[in-house]
């Protein structure tokens, strides 16, 4: 029995392989694939390929060495070979699996917030070029939910980016990056943060200004204040700011009382 095993698993693969039968090599690729030997089956898919380039088979091949991949996670090589595939065999009965295994490549490769997110946006746009593509598909709904895990893991490279300028005091920086954050992503769970990060930013951007330029920034403060206070009027961040907010209003009136434009209360 472990004799056989070896034969068909080891020896029994070169032997088929050296065979010169592409139905057999072929019939037998899909043997392993059925059995979850995937590296296997690309191996003989590969090696029979040639054979049937221009045939009725050559999409089924294709596609099939790229479900090996995927399913043994080698997304790269999965994703070139189903990107050549998407362009070669548009009309193929594989081509809807091709474009749902296509986008989850970038997905499965897409990785945590901290490091470079070139493979999430891919991911996102080939998620929404299928929804767009097949509206109808059953795979429409997980894919919404997906990209809205996607979204949040660029927002949150966004908070890290921002908040970094934050720490080490580049407070205009920071301003910019994390209004940026908010237009690019306003459904975020983090715009309470990132707008807390605009008064505290500008407060520490005023407070370390030269003279000239504390008024305007100060009145900035209160501007960024009040837009905060109006979305969340009971969030926990108010009492802290609140300190911030009198700190401007009484520069305001020391410096500046004739040339204050309505400030409310």
């Amino acid at each position: 029995m472990l004799l056989a095993a070896f034969f068909f698993g080891g020896c029994g693969v070169t032997r088929i392989l050296r065979s010169d039968d592409p139905e057999l090599i072929y019939s037998k690729a899909l043997e392993f694939k059925d059995r979850q030997k995937w590296s296997r089956a690309v191996t003989m898919l590969e090696s029979v390929e040639h054979y049937y380039v221009g045939s009725p088979r050559e999409d089924s091949i294709m596609f099939y060495k790229a479900f090996c991949r995927y399913r043994d996670r080698d997304y790269d090589g999965a994703s070139t070979i189903l990107d050549e595939f998407r362009r070669k065999f548009g009309r193929s009965v594989f081509i809807e699996d091709a474009e749902v295994m296509y986008a989850l490549c970038f997905y499965y490769m897409s990785p945590g917030p901290t490091r470079d997110q070139t493979m999430t946006t891919r991911a996102l746009q080939a998620l929404g070029e299928f929804i767009v593509r097949y509206p109808q598909s059953t795979h429409v709904e997980s894919f919404g939910k997906v990209i809205d895990e996607l979204k949040e893991r660029l927002c949150e490279k966004a908070y890290n980016n921002a908040y970094t300028y934050y720490k080490i005091g580049r407070y205009k920086s920071a301003i910019i990056a994390l209004r940026n954050a908010i237009r690019e992503f306003p459904d975020s769970h983090r715009r309470e943060e990132l707008m807390y990060l605009i008064v505290k930013s500008s407060q520490k951007l005023a407070d370390n200004s030269i003279s000239e330029k504390q008024l305007d920034r100060y009145m900035a403060l209160l501007d960024s204040y009040y837009s905060f206070i109006d979305e969340y009027p009971e969030s926990s961040y108010r009492k802290e700011l609140e300190k911030a907010v009198k700190v401007a209003k009484d520069f305001i009136d020391k410096n500046g009382a004739d040339n204050r434009t309505d400030i409310q209360e």
